[in-house]
C-alpha cells in the first residue's frame, strides 16, 4: 500500500506541473502591456475564487521579446524539450527579475529534471519576492519532502493552505506527508477529507481514507 501510494503521489506531481504554467503564463501575459519604469518591488494582488482557485498579479516591466520568449519555453516544456525548456526559461527569469511566474516556472522544470537544488533556489527567490505566493510554497514543500525535511515540508503546504485553503494539490500533499512520513494520522485523515471536499472524484484518495479510518480505529480498540 504505501509503495503504490508513494507512486502515485509522483505521478499526481507530473500532472501538475503543466497546469501550473498555464495559470501562470496567463498572468504574465498581462504584464506586456505596463509601462516601463525604474526596477522595484512591485506589490502582488492574490485574488482568492473560492470557485476556480487564485489569481496573482504582478507588476513589473517586460518587453514584448520577453513575454514571447516565456510562451516558446513554456511550449517546448509542454513538447518535452525540458532541456530547451530550461535553458529558455533561465534567459526569460533574468530578463525579469520582479516577476515570480517564471522563476516558478523554472523550478517546476528544474525539479523535472532531477536539479532539486536550483529549484529550490528559484523557489525561494520567488518567495523573497512574493512570501504569500501558494504555489511556491506547494512546490517548495514537494522538495522539502523529496529531501527528508519533512517538518519544513508540512510548514511550505500549510503555508500554502494559509493563503488559500482550498488549495486541493496543497492539501493533498499534506495529507500524503502526514500519512506516510510523520505518522500523525489525525493530521492525514482531515487533510484528505478536505482534500476530498473539493475532489470527491478521487477514488485512490477515497480508498486511503478508508484505510487510514481501519488504522485509526484499530488502534484505539481496548
Amino acid at each position: 500500500m504505501r509503495r503504490a501510494h508513494e507512486a502515485d503521489m509522483h505521478a499526481y506531481d507530473d500532472r501538475r506541473c503543466l497546469r501550473y504554467s498555464a495559470v501562470l503564463l496567463a498572468s504574465v501575459l498581462l504584464l506586456g502591456a505596463c509601462s516601463a519604469r525604474g526596477p522595484s518591488r512591485p506589490p502582488a494582488r492574490i485574488e482568492i475564487q473560492e470557485d476556480v482557485g487564485f489569481t496573482i498579479t504582478e507588476e513589473a516591466p517586460i518587453s514584448g521579446d520577453v513575454r514571447t520568449e516565456y510562451e516558446e519555453a513554456l511550449a517546448l516544456l509542454e513538447q518535452g524539450r525540458l532541456e530547451e525548456g530550461i535553458s529558455l526559461l533561465e534567459v526569460v527569469a533574468d530578463a525579469a527579475p520582479l516577476l515570480t511566474a517564471p522563476r516558478i516556472d523554472l523550478a517546476i522544470a528544474q525539479h523535472r529534471a532531477g536539479n532539486l537544488a536550483a529549484a529550490e533556489k528559484n523557489l525561494l527567490q520567488s518567495l523573497e519576492l512574493n512570501s504569500q505566493h501558494p504555489v511556491a510554497h506547494n512546490e517548495l514543500g514537494i522538495i522539502y519532502r523529496k529531501t527528508g525535511r519533512f517538518a519544513d515540508a508540512r510548514a511550505s503546504y500549510e503555508a500554502a493552505l494559509a493563503v488559500y485553503p482550498g488549495y486541493h494539490y496543497a492539501r493533498r500533499n499534506l495529507a500524503i506527508l502526514c500519512d506516510l512520513y510523520l505518522a500523525d494520522p489525525d493530521c492525514a485523515l482531515e487533510n484528505y477529507e478536505a482534500y476530498m471536499a473539493t475532489v470527491p472524484s478521487d477514488d485512490e484518495a477515497t480508498m486511503w481514507i478508508s484505510d487510514l479510518r481501519n488504522r485509526i480505529g484499530s488502534q484505539v480498540q481496548p
